[in-house]
């Protein structure tokens, strides 16, 4: 994957619903416009990224599985209502 994250977030071995949460924090720590990478094994998260992005402020660049690990690429958004 081409793109280049500003922070990184290893979530691995953290079971539903914490890689979101953390992802969240993270979120919270970064510049409108930065790229988080989120590193997570739970198969669960694949949808949890994917609604979190369609129901909020930030947009999910890329996501890909390979080798067990799911890897998401959020671009911060504007900060609202739902962060």
């Amino acid at each position: 994957m081409a793109l280049q994250p500003d922070h990184v977030l290893d979530a691995c071995g953290l079971h539903c619903p914490l890689p979101l949460l953390k992802a969240k924090q993270a979120l919270s720590t970064l510049e409108v416009g930065a790229l988080l990478e989120v590193k997570a094994t739970d198969a669960g998260s694949w949808q949890d990224f994917e609604s979190f992005a369609a129901q909020g402020v930030h947009h999910l660049e890329a996501r890909e599985e390979k080798d067990g690990i799911y890897h998401y690429w959020l671009r911060k958004g504007e900060r609202g209502s739902a962060e």
